[in-house]
């Protein structure tokens, strides 16, 4: 019997006792009391401003002060995720673009603008880091917890163990919070507006679709609000067909999640890697409008004294090899600085190092550590590779020169073209000397007004037309500067090294600039030298148009050749070329790439290291794409943006061009017959002992022979 009695006063012990851990438990889970919100005006002022909420709860994130670029980002993010719709952001690297679309999160869900955000990343490692920052926003901040205490106090409750989320109630019911790396479900508290609202992550290429969660009190959700986070890889970036399959699962799984009846808000921030990628994609106005592209960059134009900054990174480099870190380059940027800084305005004036002076300085230093990534990450502009290797760099092109002196002819020269370029304050002139086989060299180029030397910059030449003719409108400047370069150029004598002259036979005259044609034919109209003018119009013929003279019907006045035509204005009587820059722009970088005395190649007149050097740069301030197009491949010449002088580039093509009309052709092909000049340098053809032709001295003034207006149809 007594036994009987222990046995029994045991379980009822051991009932009492787990009834009391229960109730410890119990009480352990509950959250208790909510804090008061200590500032209701602060939470409601901040409720109608994203860009007020980043300033007030997120000061450490957004320590400097806004650049434009940020306001008007800021400003299209409010409107997106209020009312819906999609925005697209390529900012420079370290501009917070991706900061600024996870606290759009935060704020969207605080204040129940949006009730489901999805994290989207390249990867599901990456969404995950973004999430990591909304946790610890919503732990660890300070001011979130005295302004929305229901959503931030459960959450410290749990002091970042995830096994307390289960069983956390208030008021003895379950909060519902998860917390989990992967996802995180706000604390369903009575009276919130982020009752059980969801962030989530995904990889793109991970399982995006049927993304659904039900709240404790019934509600179901699907995701409202998603951010793509560079959603591509440079993998993925330089392959089609991953660009293509990115493009479709955004457009496709993403973009759906939301399902019926809701406008679901897209922010997405990104990096342009290459042309046509997914970013470049969704960025393009024209390819995706529905995304409202916004592309900014570091620095909006590049300095026009880049010979000055090139110098001060010579520099640098100086100090940092004698173990100095760069403080007598920053020194020779203060005493330069305003012609240092011409030309360009960085976008964000606060974004600078304290060892540096400004922003300018800052993107010029990120520019020398790293050209292609400077332009690839902070000018969301990256540059292209070249589609052909034969391309000369700078100094490979500084090295082709040839044997004869500035202003004299090559040996056996058949026809000798210029060609000028017409800018506002400025003519730019080049003269070839050619072979029939193409073979030529740059006998000499130069600038009007004329310049001390040829290393200088259009924009910042002391010389210009305006100096020159002050007192003439701009029609009148540029009229009397081509009177007076051509009278330069045309009685000029021309000789070569044993002294026989060749005269011109063709110098061609760019009427695309501007307002210029009118003139420029008019000028070629009336000139003394009209016999050895035409105007010409250069016209980038891509892969996706019809060449040049596909469909041409024959009629008075045109004859056409290698990607090129020559027509009658419809206005005024005086024939003008036409041409392909895409193909003639190659065709000179391939002379250039040519061996030195061999045919078809292309030489630069006798100088030293240094004197071609801006030629060099010109001929380098454009690039080639490969691009395919209705059966044929084009190498389409873009503009590099930090090289705004290309004019002697298009002299020399201009030079091409005219050599080909007045019938030069590379070995093998067929064409017009060429036309000997008068006075052409050479051995007389057919002569065993290769005698030199007698020389024929030209007047400068009277007669000149009578040219065949005849071109045959190519």
């Amino acid at each position: 019997m007594p036994a009987k009695l222990d046995k029994k006063s045991y379980e009822q012990h051991r009932q009492k006792m787990a009834e009391r851990m229960r109730s410890l438990r119990a009480a352990g889970s509950d959250i208790g009391e909510l804090p008061k919100i200590e500032n209701p005006k602060r939470r409601k002022k901040c409720a109608e401003s994203f860009r007020q909420f980043c300033e007030t709860y997120r000061p450490a994130a957004f320590s400097l002060g806004w650049s434009r670029d940020h306001l008007r980002v800021i400003d299209r993010i409010e409107i997106t995720v209020r009312h819906g719709g999609l925005f697209a952001l390529a900012m420079p690297r370290g501009n917070g673009k991706t900061t600024l679309a996870v606290t759009a999160a935060l704020w969207s869900l605080l204040y129940g603008y949006r009730r489901w955000a999805c994290l989207i990343g390249a990867t599901e490692g990456k969404a995950e880091k973004l999430l990591s920052s909304i946790k610890s926003e919503l732990r660890f901040n300070s001011l979130l917890l005295e302004d929305f205490p229901e959503v931030c106090f459960p959450i410290r409750q749990l002091e970042g163990r995830a096994a307390r989320a289960g069983g956390q109630t208030y008021q003895g019911e379950p909060t519902g919070i998860q917390w989990l790396s992967n996802l995180l479900i706000l604390p369903t508290i009575p009276g919130s507006k982020a009752s059980g609202s969801v962030v989530s992550v995904c990889g793109i290429t991970g399982d995006v679709r049927g993304q659904q969660y039900t709240t404790p009190n019934g509600e179901v959700l699907r995701p409202d609000y998603v951010i793509p986070d560079d959603p591509q890889t440079r993998e993925s970036a330089h392959s089609n067909l991953q660009t293509d399959n990115r493009i479709a699962t955004i457009n496709g799984d993403v973009l759906g999640l939301s399902g019926p009846g809701v406008k679901i808000a897209g922010v997405m921030p990104c990096t342009v890697i290459r042309k046509g990628d997914l970013a470049d994609t969704a960025l393009d106005r024209q390819q995706s409008p529905e995304w409202h592209g916004e592309r900014t960059q570091l620095l909006y134009g590049m300095p026009s004294n880049m010979d000055l900054w090139q110098e001060y990174y010579e520099i640098k480099k100086a100090s940092l090899r004698n173990g100095g870190e760069g403080a007598e380059a920053t020194e020779f940027y203060r005493e330069n600085q305003a012609a240092m800084d011409s030309g360009c305005e960085a976008s964000w004036s606060e974004r600078f190092n304290p060892d540096e002076l400004s922003a300018i300085q800052n993107a010029m230093n990120l520019y020398f550590r790293d050209e292609e990534s400077f332009w690839a990450e902070y000018q969301n502009h990256p540059m292209e590779k070249q589609a052909d290797d034969s391309i000369l760099g700078e100094k490979e092109i500084c090295d082709r020169v040839g044997i004869t002196a500035k202003g004299q002819l090559q040996e056996h020269t058949d026809q000798l073209v210029g060609f000028i370029d017409v800018q506002k304050e400025m003519l730019f002139w080049s003269v070839v000397a050619w072979r029939s086989d193409f073979t030529g060299t740059v006998v000499e180029y130069g600038a009007w007004p004329q310049q001390r030397g040829n290393n200088f910059k259009l924009s910042t030449a002391r010389k210009t037309l305006s100096k020159l003719y002050p007192a003439d409108s701009l029609e009148v400047r540029l009229t009397k500067a081509l009177k007076d370069l051509v009278h330069h150029l045309a009685t000029k004598q021309w000789k070569s090294a044993a002294g026989a002259e060749v005269p011109f036979s063709r110098i061609m005259i760019d009427a695309n600039w501007g307002q210029s044609r009118n003139l420029v034919y008019e000028f070629c109209r009336t000139s003394l030298h009209r016999s050895i003018l035409f105007p010409s119009h250069g016209r980038g013929i891509t892969a996706s148009s019809e060449p040049l003279n596909a469909h041409h019907v024959k009629r008075f006045g045109r004859a056409t050749g290698q990607h090129w035509r020559i027509d009658r204005a419809k206005d005024i009587p005086i024939r003008h070329v036409l041409f392909d820059t895409n193909f003639w722009k190659s065709f000179l970088h391939s002379r250039l790439a040519t061996e030195p005395g061999t045919s078809g190649s292309l030489v630069l007149h006798k100088g030293d290291a240094h004197e071609h050097a801006t030629l060099a740069k010109h001929l380098r301030a454009e690039y080639p794409v490969r691009t395919e197009g209705k059966g044929r491949t084009v190498d389409e010449w873009k503009h590099k943006p930090d090289r705004p002088d290309n004019h002697w580039f298009d002299c020399l093509v201009g030079c091409c061009v005219a050599a080909s009309v007045e019938g030069c052709r590379l070995e093998g092909e067929s064409g017009r017959k060429i036309r000997k000049s008068r006075a052409a340098v050479g051995s007389i053809e057919g002569s065993p002992t290769g005698a030199p032709i007698p020389e024929q001295p030209i007047p400068s003034h009277g007669p000149k022979p009578k040219r065949s207006r005849r071109v045959e149809y190519l």
